[in-house]
């Protein structure tokens, strides 16, 4: 859960008579009956419910205080440690600024164009052609290992091994790596639950100003990626890059928990302690609850394939979290009774 500092508004320093004005206060701004129009707001006040359990209670508080200081401290001292890791951790050697076809331009003394680099070294034209291309890769593959093994500062300070073989093969085919795509277009689009199940086709707009509609449908959930072949950008004389989609589900009447769905249950207490049933709103229509008896907000219904669309055909389940609400207006029974159960039976 959140800082329940945060929740209800109060510093940690805090007194229990300021807690508990913030607690009322906050409770008859977020509560369901004044709030119908709110889908959040049953969540809302749970939480500020699950905040002012926590700070009224001095051993809860003190107990979550403390754990809160040694996390603090947990995370100092990692930090410390990772500095200590940074400094101690010797530097790099300094790469040169030569880079790979630099480098096989000065081993063969030709530039990328194949033009001699120093006019009083190179060979003749003849000569040249006369090499047979099995010659040439042998030439090539000696020197590359013979600068691969050379221990000294220039070997250090030279193009990685990896870009000296691509420019090698380059050189031997007489042609340079070529870009053929564009690249891709990497987006967010944010749905509901409602919009999964309906099928909606949100729209995203490309720099070009197109716009693109994202199929929405079974095997969608939160942080599902989508790739639309040839929908990215376009760059003349390449190849359209991809769409690449990230699905965000915003919070709501449900929540998500892979292809599962979660839901509040309001449960009151005398139902919660003798049980029910009741109906609550599905994903897909309207459906009956079974309350066992005793339960408590820690529990949770599931129900099974009342939850989002796999993509074999599967369904995930609707999961029914139980959350005890007090009535609108104080009962003096259900008063009486608590008193009792506290502080023993009298007259």
């Amino acid at each position: 859960m959140r800082d329940p500092y945060s929740v209800l508004g109060v510093k940690k320093s805090a007194g229990q008579e300021e807690i508990k004005a913030a607690w009322r206060s906050l409770a008859k701004a977020v509560h369901p009956d004044q709030n119908h129009d709110d889908p959040l707001a049953t969540v809302r006040f749970t939480e500020a419910g699950r905040a002012y359990d926590l700070l009224r209670d001095p051993d809860k508080r003190s107990r979550y205080d403390r754990q809160q200081r040694e996390a603090e401290l947990r995370r100092m001292e990692q930090m410390r440690r990772q500095q200590a890791e940074r400094k101690a951790k010797p530097e790099a050697p300094r790469m040169s600024s030569e880079d790979a076809e630099d480098m096989i331009a000065r081993i063969f003394g030709v530039d990328s164009r194949g033009q001699p680099a120093d006019a009083k070294q190179a060979r003749p034209q003849a000569q040249a052609q006369t090499q047979t291309g099995t010659a040439q890769a042998q030439d090539v593959r000696k020197t590359a290992d013979e600068t691969a093994v050379d221990d000294g500062p220039s070997a250090r300070g030279s193009a990685p091994a990896a870009a000296l073989i691509s420019a090698i093969i380059r050189r031997i085919r007489g042609s340079r790596a070529k870009v053929d795509k564009a690249p891709d277009l990497v987006a967010d689009v944010t749905v509901t639950v409602e919009d999964i199940l309906n099928r909606v086709r949100p729209s995203i707009e490309t720099p070009e100003g197109q716009t693109i509609r994202v199929p929405i449908g079974a095997g969608t959930t939160d942080g599902q990626v989508i790739r639309l072949k040839e929908a990215g950008h376009r760059i003349e004389n390449l190849r359209r890059g991809d769409a690449v989609i990230t699905v965000r589900v915003a919070p709501g009447r449900f929540r998500t928990d892979g292809f599962d769905l979660k839901v509040d249950l309001p449960v009151t207490i005398e139902n919660a302690v003798l049980g029910c049933e009741t109906t609550i709103d599905g994903p897909l229509g309207p459906l009956t609850v079974t309350v066992p008896a005793w339960s408590g907000s820690d529990q949770a219904i599931r129900i099974a394939g009342e939850g989002l669309a796999k993509e074999n055909g599967e369904r995930g389940d609707l999961i029914a979290e139980i959350r005890l609400l007090l009535w609108e207006k104080p009962d003096a029974k259900m008063i009486d009774l608590m008193r009792s159960l506290r502080e023993g039976l009298y007259l």
